[in-house]
């Protein structure tokens, strides 16, 4: 807002004579050498064009403020840039009409070319969908180098209208701070690869996604030449999806965001190279794959933005195990509104035009995000979890009736389980800190032997945390039912 720089060409009204010229409209000394020379170079008065491009001035002015006249608190998203017809906005309208709809999208995503990942993929899509809602959600993928994360963030971002979404590969520590007002209110932001980012693009990253702004004090010249403090807010909020291979070690960006881990067993692998060899037989339609895409970001163009109540917020709660249960807990709410905000089409609204969800989205919500419920209550990262999992059954396999004092190197398990020694290393040092496994024996010149010394059951704990919310979810139902058999209360 301190300068208003802009390419001018000054053109005589009776002779096809022209002044061109770079300015800043602002700079005094520019504007009237520019004048000065358009009149003499045009044969035009001085003062005519010195009124005339101080008219310019006042008209780009206030061309400028109408455009940022949004003001922060408005939770109202700006028109997308891309006007859908009748006759596509009707059928995406029928389309998100109809019933089991988180269902027939993940479908649809699948058919979009997003390989397995069956619940992530629909959970990454929702979160993804929220970037234009009043509560937009954050979500970290998980993964092991070359485990596909990546791809699976690119496959999702490609859904949402490509006007709303930006995808960044390398983040400089000020840039997010350098945008413009509103440049990204409201946008869906990508980061590939949050390892390489610096510590204050994090805390600019972190600080958009909770408080859905930045501030920040810079210096810089006035009008008159002098050095002054200037206020730089970039206003958000912002959905967003990252990637990384460390997800332990970003302990704050884990609190804000649903926890994502990439699938990465033996079976997603014959699927991800089955499709591979398809797509490259020509067996698959890529164009069939491009329309579909297009049929979801035109669905997520006629959704709308609402205020949600959801009168079931005080039956369900999480269960206590939960890592930071209170952020969980509001994330989980959240969620819930923007499955009811996917079906808005379906659902009710109040006298003051809020959607009321119901109690299908609370189950549907608890469904797609128990996976990553569980990797908020686990310890382990996803994967090392998976791969802790692995080594139990190995260990089981080899050890046999004696599995729980069997010993092994880390050669044995690289040949075993097909694992690299960077990212051996790096699992069995973290499984040491936790306490999961101890040293069995070895010299540090010649390798150590390691035991499992803790056997946790992951199948037990899900079972558990399954029926603490499912338990409640029947509960609703079950009241529901005795009220519409005993509307008055009497058999209480």
């Amino acid at each position: 807002m301190d300068s208003l720089r802009v390419t001018l060409v000054v053109e005589h009204s009776q002779k096809d004579w022209k002044y061109r010229s770079k300015l800043d409209l602002y700079e005094n000394k520019q504007v009237e050498k520019t004048v000065r020379e358009a009149a003499e170079k045009l044969s035009l008065r001085v003062d005519l064009v010195e009124v005339d491009l101080n008219r310019l001035t006042d008209l780009l002015e206030a061309f400028r403020e109408k455009q940022q006249a949004t003001p922060a608190g408005n939770q109202s998203h700006a028109t997308a840039s891309v006007q859908l017809d009748e006759h596509t906005a009707s059928q995406c309208k029928a389309f998100l009409s109809k019933p089991s709809l988180l269902s027939r999208l993940n479908d649809l995503i699948g058919k979009a070319g997003v390989v397995g990942e069956v619940e992530s993929r629909i959970l990454l899509f929702v979160i993804a969908s929220s970037y234009k809602m009043p509560d937009p959600l954050h979500a970290l993928i998980q993964g092991s180098s070359g485990s596909g994360k990546t791809h699976l963030l690119v496959k999702i971002s490609e859904l949402i209208p490509q006007e709303d979404c930006k995808r960044f590969t390398r983040v400089t520590e000020s840039s997010f701070y350098n945008y413009g007002a509103y440049e990204l209110s409201h946008k869906l932001i990508c980061l590939e690869d949050l390892d390489g980012m610096k510590e204050e693009a994090q805390l600019a990253f972190r600080e958009l996604q909770s408080r859905g702004m930045l501030s920040s004090s810079t210096s810089g010249q006035d009008e008159k030449g002098n050095i002054r403090a200037f206020e730089r807010v970039v206003y958000g909020p912002i959905a967003s999806l990252s990637a990384t291979t460390k997800g332990e070690i970003y302990e704050d960006n884990m609190s804000r965001c649903f926890l994502v881990a990439v699938d990465e067993t033996k079976e997603q692998t014959i699927r991800i190279i089955q499709y591979q060899n398809q797509r490259s037989a020509g067996l698959i339609d890529r164009e069939k794959e491009h329309q579909i895409t297009a049929f979801l970001q035109n669905c997520l163009r006629v959704l709308k933005p609402y205020v949600v109540i959801n009168p079931y917020a005080d039956k369900v709660q999480l269960p206590e195990e939960a890592h930071k249960i209170r952020r969980l807990n509001e994330l989980y709410q959240s969620f819930v509104r923007q499955v009811t905000l996917l079906n808005q089409y379906q659902r009710p609204t109040d006298a003051k035009g809020r959607l009321i969800t119901q109690k299908e989205d609370l189950s549907v919500a608890a469904q797609i995000m128990f996976d990553s419920i569980m990797l908020k209550i686990d310890e382990l990262d996803g994967s090392l979890r998976l791969f802790y999992e692995r080594l139990k059954d190995y260990v089981r396999g080899k050890g046999g009736e004696y599995y729980q004092t069997y010993s092994f190197s880390q050669r044995e398990l690289r040949q075993a389980l097909h694992v690299s020694k960077t990212g051996l290393h790096r699992y069995l040092r973290d499984l040491l800190i936790l306490e999961y496994i101890g040293y069995a024996g070895g010299y540090a010149n010649r390798g150590f032997c390691y035991k499992i010394t803790y056997w946790d059951n992951l199948q037990a704990l899900r079972s558990k945390v399954k029926r603490h919310l499912q338990g409640q979810l029947d509960q609703l139902e079950l009241t529901d039912q005795l009220a519409v058999a005993d509307p008055l209360g009497e058999r209480a």
